[in-house]
């Protein structure tokens, strides 16, 4: 008997079962053989909100939730932050190698000369009301653009594959900004070849009739760092969206609205607006307590607290708050930063929090940086959405190349009844439906 086997006796019928245990995982599908007879569909894995099961191999992002570890493709993510630009870590999340000089200048290039929309993207944004939400715009947009681009469909085709990636990582920020410009009644402002990525999204953002817009170079430093934190982060909720959507062989701008669709939740990329609506609500120092007591009694959540995968803390957080630092020092204090700094404070010194592993993740600090920089708390999650593009297109890449991968179909446990008569109009009677 192999060491790298996993042995199991089903006490129902006293068979054993040996499977192989393979990179720490066994095969559900080894289990199916697992029946009590030949009628059996055989033995399922039930595993609500996929808590522990592994759907892929992947070779870009490695997490370790107990020690804080973030790399894209072996590389901490401390150290990227510190010494690349965004378009530098885009190029090696989806290519696996950090480019040389010639590659990173071709590269960014090509992206900077996709950024322009086409005008009847325009027309498009014109239809939305002016306070609709900007991430709703976003993904309705990307959506739409898919009809620009009807060769998208050959996802096959890894010449037309690598435009549509290029074509999506250039225009995110451009669709970005013209949902913003519209909730205000501004034109709409066109890219600039000559700024680079972050700097471009600030002048399409804010630019109004100065001729030429020149970001601050600490505020476009600090949005760079924060779309290289974003950029990727393995199997989370809208990544898992765009692999499912992509196995389907949907064109990628309608698996990219997908996993967007997925991150504009509250509980995933949503996080960072709500924890300026919570310290909104706290509004002062003196009201922490209350509001701590109200969380340990049920009635509140510590937005910006915990993590699914980090379980000490999240390394992108620890990083967000030096660049806070480096922020407010151009913007001038936050005062919603005392409010976050106490409560991070008592938090880490409760035991109710402390047992939990609640610690500040990425999205307690990053929207005080957003709305220091200039942005509206409705923008926080598009701003999420600009540079998740290219974890998001690099996971569906890989799953498409995948020959492992099928279409995304999982299996229930049903619970329902079984073999009803039918009950005609008449013999019916009225029962109380539940929401």
């Amino acid at each position: 008997m192999s060491a790298s086997t996993l042995t199991v006796t089903d006490n129902r019928t006293g068979s054993t079962y040996e499977m192989p245990i393979e990179d720490g995982t066994v095969r559900a599908m080894d289990f199916r053989k697992i029946k009590t007879g030949a009628d059996d569909f055989g033995l399922m894995l039930y595993d609500p909100a996929f808590m522990n099961t592994a759907s892929c191999r992947s070779s870009i992002t490695y997490i370790d939730g107990d020690r804080g570890i973030l790399e894209y493709r072996g590389y901490p993510i401390e150290q990227l932050a510190e010494s690349c630009s965004f378009l530098e870590v885009a190029y090696l999340i989806l290519f696996g190698e950090l480019p040389t000089a010639d590659q990173l200048d071709r590269w960014v290039y090509e992206i900077t000369h996709h950024t322009m929309l086409h005008e009847t993207t325009k027309k498009f944004m014109e239809g939305f009301r002016h306070d609709a939400h900007p991430m709703t715009m976003l993904i309705s947009s990307v959506t739409a653009l898919s009809t620009v681009y009807p060769e998208a469909t050959e996802v096959h085709d890894p010449t037309s594959r690598f435009l549509q990636i290029k074509r999506l990582i250039a225009k995110m920020p451009s669709i970005a900004a013209m949902s913003y410009r519209h909730s205000l009644g501004f034109p709409y402002v066109y890219p600039d070849n000559d700024l680079s990525y972050t700097e471009n999204f600030m002048n399409m953002l804010w630019k109004m009739v100065e001729p030429k817009y020149a970001a601050n170079p600490v505020l476009a430093r600090a949005l760079e760092v924060l779309f290289i934190l974003h950029a990727d982060h393995e199997q989370n909720c809208s990544t898992s969206t765009m692999r499912a959507v992509g196995s389907a062989l949907a064109n990628p701008y309608l698996c990219i609205s997908s996993a967007a669709s997925a991150l504009s939740g509250p509980l995933h990329g949503g996080a960072n607006e709500e924890v300026i609506k919570m310290l909104d609500e706290i509004d002062t120092a003196a009201n922490i307590p209350a509001y701590i007591a109200s969380v340990k009694g049920g009635k509140r959540k510590l937005m910006g607290f915990g993590h699914r995968v980090y379980k000490n803390f999240d390394p992108r957080a620890t990083l967000i708050k030096k660049i806070a630092e480096q922020v407010f020092e151009v913007t001038g204090r936050n005062p919603k930063l005392d409010i976050a700094l106490e409560l991070e404070r008592i938090a880490l010194q409760d035991e109710y929090f402390i047992s939990r592993k609640l610690y500040p993740n990425v999205d307690f600090y990053s929207g005080l940086i957003y709305q220091a920089i200039g942005f509206k708390p409705e923008m926080f999650t598009v701003l999420f959405a600009i540079p998740r593009t290219v974890g998001w297109l690099s996971q569906w890449q890989e799953m498409i190349v995948d020959p492992a991968q099928k279409i995304a179909r999982p299996r229930q446990v049903y619970t329902g009844a079984r073999n009803r008569r039918f009950i005609p109009m008449a013999e019916r009677k009225p029962v109380e439906v539940k929401a």
